[in-house]
């Protein structure tokens, strides 16, 4: 076993620091862009569905077209981010769907709807598993967690930037001829197209192309990551199928499949859910959304700190998702709008403490080789999750004129979800424990 030099710590320092303030930053901004893009309809639908007359359905099926589109191009894209390089390939990304979100301001038929949503999640497709990807480049397991979660934190920032200014581009209503929607996808969509410069000019490839790192740090990252890697034992025979149809893949793919599908069903109608159940202006609706976001940061960065800090990822995991489960019985169960408020701001906590707990278990159970088609593959199930979860949600709401059939069944695919945890964890044990065996034999 290499033994560390007394300089290995000084190195391990400078060389993290640099990581973190030249990647996760930028790579943030980039991820909270995306974010806003992708639920900013959820605020423009208030004027949106009334002035196209889009019912429950139509917009349920256009909010989930985008994950379908995103579904279908997800592991393409990531093979296709290896192939170019994450700098090139992040940038087109950005610029693609940049032009698209703005392009959602054109929209006049549900034809027209679906077609932009679903182009704008093949475009977006494999921006999130390849900065989950590329971040197992950089940082070893024992630093993953703070990494993804200060990366990861721009989703509740980009929450509460979209919460606090949506109001204020929907109150633009009529401001040079435009509808204030169609001022909130303009001014939403063109920081993406800008953004992509940055990243194709700042975003090194790899470790190795760095000229920031000295040539001491590049090998530091580079003994790390090996070391990691040989912890996971001999990688086994490498191709797409085996990667996809790796049964702990499958469990963590199903996790992402229930649990993202409900979320973006609940949020793409957050907005106007939460109106109806408080009884507030969409400006202070937005608000609201915001404060939630603050919280979900706050969840996000302990969760991932307390995470490496105490080195379980699996109870860290599925305590969030039991809970989040029983805020949405809470606001399905009330109509007490300061307990629907406190229940969603709650629910909105535990999400962040998911989300960046969710990414770091393949990091932890798959070989570096494998990631790339793993981290996409999961993700892609995700989306199919999101395709159906907004459409059932709003055929719900159309068979029954309220939210409150689709609330009361939410609670369950987060509660199968924290099952399928608990169960991956007794797999990855029992695995353990016969590679222990095995290794002592």
């Amino acid at each position: 076993m290499e033994t560390a030099s007394p300089d290995d710590g000084a190195i391990e320092r400078s060389a993290l620091s640099k990581a973190t303030w030249r990647l996760l930053p930028m790579i943030g901004v980039g991820y909270g862009i995306a974010y806003m893009d992708r639920v900013n309809l959820s605020f423009a639908s208030v004027q949106m569905n009334v002035d196209l007359n889009f019912s429950a359905a139509v917009y349920g099926l256009g909010g989930g077209l985008f994950f379908l589109g995103y579904a279908l191009f997800e592991i393409p894209s990531n093979l296709l981010l290896v192939r170019f390089g994450a700098r090139r390939w992040i940038a087109r990304i950005m610029l693609t769907w940049g032009a698209l979100a703005v392009a959602m301001m054109f929209v006049r038929t549900p034809i027209q709807f679906y077609m932009v949503r679903f182009f704008l999640g093949v475009a977006e497709a494999g921006f999130f598993p390849g900065v989950i990807y590329y971040l197992t480049q950089w940082f070893p397991a024992a630093h993953r967690g703070r990494a993804i979660s200060r990366f990861y934190i721009a989703w509740p920032v980009s929450q509460v930037v979209m919460g606090v200014i949506a109001g204020a581009l929907l109150g633009l209503d009529g401001t040079l001829g435009l509808r204030g929607w169609e001022w909130l996808f303009l001014v939403e969509g063109l920081p993406a197209v800008l953004m992509s410069a940055v990243v194709l000019f700042l975003l090194p490839d790899s470790p190795a192309a760095a000229k920031w790192l000295t040539d001491t740090e590049k090998d530091w990252i580079t003994r790390r990551l090996a070391a990691d890697a040989e912890l996971l034992g001999p990688q086994k025979p490498h191709s797409i199928l085996r990667a996809i149809f790796n049964p702990l893949v499958l469990m963590v793919s199903a996790v992402n499949f229930l649990v993202l599908g409900s979320w973006y069903a609940f949020t793409l109608s957050a907005p106007d859910l939460l109106q109806q159940a408080t009884g507030l202006s969409i400006t202070d609706v937005g608000y609201l959304i915001a404060g939630a976001g603050v919280l979900a940061g706050i969840g996000m960065l302990f969760n991932g700190w307390h995470s490496d800090w105490s080195k379980e990822r699996y109870f860290h995991l599925a305590i969030p998702l039991v809970l989040m489960g029983l805020s949405y019985a809470v606001m399905a169960l009330t109509t007490n709008s300061i307990v629907v408020m406190a229940a969603y701001a709650f629910a909105v906590a535990c999400n962040g403490a998911i989300a960046v707990l969710f990414w770091l278990v393949p990091g932890d159970l798959l070989h570096p080789r494998a990631m790339a088609v793993s981290v996409a593959a999961i993700n892609a199930i995700g989306q199919f999750g999101s395709f159906v979860s907004p459409y059932a949600w709003g055929l719900s709401k159309d068979l029954t004129g309220s939210f409150h059939a689709g609330l009361l069944a939410l609670p369950v695919p987060y509660l199968v979800a924290a099952g399928i945890i608990l169960l991956l964890r007794r797999q990855v044990r029992i695995r353990e424990a016969a590679a222990t065996l095995a290794a002592s034999a």
